[in-house]
């Protein structure tokens, strides 16, 4: 009877290790058919959408929301839903090694084939870990996914209820033609006093970086063309007389639409000055606890592939800062006793009831009234639909056979 236990539990931790990897369950054709409610479609119609035109995706890991956009018939994106976000894994920062828990953050791609009408939790897509940035600095992992069942490992996990109509979106969009659509993942909404916050935090340097493309859909709006060289990201960038680039190589010569530059140098000079403005103020909210880069990531995996073999390991991972309590909406790690000597100011992290709207106070609103929609649209709604890939349905075993493989 004790083996048994201890295998049984075994094989729950190999299943938290892995990731969120979905499995076949029968009976779930209706769930990914199911059509968004009514009043979800009277607001696409009422912002100038159609049903089926492109989708894309923002992820917030402080505030705990995911935002869906829409292309209305100008071109441009609104948003047009807003998500709790029910529990994701780890800390604020990216995903470095497998077993780290961390939910990943970047700029992602997911197509047809990543989303999963069978998952065992309720619906399924694959954010697309590591993308060419990821692999470029080695990172590993798999089966990073949002989805529901309110259940973490690495993922962004929502209600049933939520996720239902997310799914609904991808693929109705799939049905108009899109042949994939972006999911950006970010620590937090990308403001000037949030960026303030954060300024000595370890993963700043990363954070500058995904605000590029974060500012240049504030501006367009527009999901930005995104490419990797020189081992980064790089945002709306033409490569003239180029086959294709080098994630790790240098970045080759390459130039960007007038329309965005004369934007974005606009838009950047009112964000020093409210930048300016924000480290000179004290803010009154706590920092969330993040990641302390590749070392602290290769302590949670260490502890996971134990954990994993049926070693006696602490009920929390280990930590190098304090971690964010349990919570509705934070990472599903209750916190953990702190091994370093010297651990950053302990905080915790609070999620807003509702779901706030993508603005930026601290800046001048109206710069973006004047920027052209980018004349070669990323998205190309005019290509023949794709189907949504078919998964055949398994016999029905019992609980302790599916866990076991039996």
């Amino acid at each position: 009877m004790k083996l048994r236990t201890a295998i049984f539990a075994s094989l729950i931790a190999t299943v938290a290790l892995a990731g969120c990897q979905g499995s076949v369950f029968d009976g779930v054709e209706a769930k990914a058919e199911r059509e968004l409610p009514s009043k979800v479609l009277a607001k696409i119609k009422a912002k100038g959408m159609n049903k089926t035109s492109p989708v894309m995706a923002r992820i917030f890991k402080e505030e705990g929301v995911l935002e869906v956009w829409k292309q209305k018939t100008n071109g441009r994106y609104d948003m047009v839903a807003s998500y709790e976000i029910c529990k994701w894994s780890g800390k604020l920062g990216p995903k470095f090694v497998e077993g780290d828990r961390q939910a990943p953050e970047g700029f992602y791609s997911v197509s047809a084939a990543q989303m999963n009408p069978n998952s065992q939790y309720y619906l399924s897509f694959n954010l697309g870990f590591p993308n060419a940035y990821d692999r470029a600095h080695g990172r590993t992992g798999q089966h990073l996914m949002v989805h529901g069942a309110c259940s973490s490992a690495g993922c962004y996990s929502m209600t049933d209820e939520s996720m239902s109509e997310i799914y609904a979106f991808g693929r109705d969009a799939f049905k108009g033609g899109q042949r994939d659509f972006q999911v950006q993942a970010f620590p937090f909404r990308m403001t000037a006093a949030n960026m303030a916050r954060y300024k000595s935090d370890p993963n700043y340097e990363f954070w500058t970086m995904l605000k590029e493309g974060y500012d240049q859909f504030e501006i367009t709006k527009v999901p930005p063309k995104v490419d990797v060289c020189g081992k980064r990201y790089v945002f709306n960038q033409n490569f003239p007389g180029q086959q294709g680039i080098s994630a790790s190589a240098a970045c080759p010569p390459m130039s960007q639409p007038d329309s965005i530059q004369s934007a974005y140098s606009s838009y950047q000079k009112t964000y020093d000055a409210a930048f300016s403005t924000a480290l000179n103020k004290s803010s009154k909210k706590n920092l969330a606890p993040s990641i302390m880069g590749i070392q602290e990531a290769k302590l949670v995996s260490d502890w996971s592939a134990r954990r994993a073999r049926g070693e006696k390991v602490s009920r929390t991972p280990p930590s190098l800062s304090p971690a964010s309590s349990e919570t509705p909406g934070a990472p599903d790690t209750a916190a953990p006793t702190a091994i370093a000597q010297t651990p950053a100011p302990a905080a915790t992290t609070t999620v807003a009831t509702t779901a706030p709207v993508a603005t930026q106070p601290e800046l001048d609103q109206n710069v973006t009234a004047s920027v052209p929609v980018p004349a070669s649209n990323p998205v190309a709604a005019e290509t023949t639909p794709q189907a949504l890939p078919v998964v055949p349905s398994p016999e029905k075993k019992s609980l302790w056979n599916r866990m076991t493989g039996q």
